[in-house]
């Protein structure tokens, strides 16, 4: 049956799904990557489509800003059928390490936000991306030559609160970078069952308040949804054999 926000069959959902959070991003990944990608969803702008990659089915699904939005609709694909999760996005840099337009490949988050702590009732916990995901992610990028980082990224609800000297306290402690979703889809697929991991293109510094050109970012995603992509084939044909 159809879900309350992302209105979609069973069916009309693959088994791999790339979660990106800007609705526009998702419809770019479908028209571009994907071989005859059709919208199942546009209901709340929670755009979602279906194509093939290499001849794999792959969806692609918005998820919105922050962890509420994600882990609704985290929690509704697991229903439709969904059994490995991508997310694709951008962080802002913890340290000047991790470069405008550098892939980060993330391990854990460190959950900083209200969705989890709620869902688990403030018991200590950490969300963890699936090793199986990281490890395609990882093999995609070195073949792609991709400048990539994998680690911890932290996972917060408030965007402007953020200063460098937060940045920096939590990157002497191994966090690459910021982000607002990765936390809850882990949480949430661990939950259900579900296999899931998080690629983010470097958007800024959390020191700079200017994100990079255009075209530094552009390039940096493109990796990315390549990388996520060539990690789905990987992850089919490993569980076809």
């Amino acid at each position: 049956m159809s879900q309350i926000h992302v209105r979609a069959q069973p069916g009309d959902v693959a088994p791999y799904v790339l979660l990106p959070g800007d609705p526009n991003r998702a419809r770019y990944i479908a028209q571009t990557y994907l071989e005859g990608a059709r919208e199942y969803t546009s209901h709340r702008q929670l755009l979602g489509f279906t194509g093939t990659y290499q001849g794999v089915p792959v969806s692609v699904q918005t998820t919105g800003m922050g962890c509420p939005s994600a882990a609704i609709v985290t929690e509704e694909l697991a229903r439709l059928g969904a059994t490995t999760l991508i997310r694709v996005g951008t962080l802002g840099g913890a340290t000047p390490s991790v470069a405008p337009g550098d892939l980060v490949i993330a391990t854990a988050a460190v959950p900083n936000d209200g969705t989890t702590r709620q869902m688990l009732g403030g018991a200590p916990y950490a969300p963890a991306a699936s090793f199986e995901v990281v490890e395609a992610s990882v093999k995609a990028a070195r073949a792609h030559g991709a400048p990539h980082h994998v680690g911890l990224v932290m996972t917060e609800d408030a965007f402007y609160a953020s200063t460098p000297e937060h940045a920096r306290l939590w990157a002497g402690r191994g966090v690459l970078g910021f982000e607002m979703e990765a936390s809850a889809i882990f949480l949430v697929a661990a939950q259900r069952g579900l296999r899931a991991a998080c690629l983010t293109a470097c958007s800024n510094d959390i020191g700079d308040p200017q994100l990079v050109p255009d075209e530094v970012l552009a390039a940096g995603v493109d990796r990315m949804v390549r990388v996520a992509l060539d990690a789905v084939v990987t992850l089919a044909t490993n569980d076809a054999s």
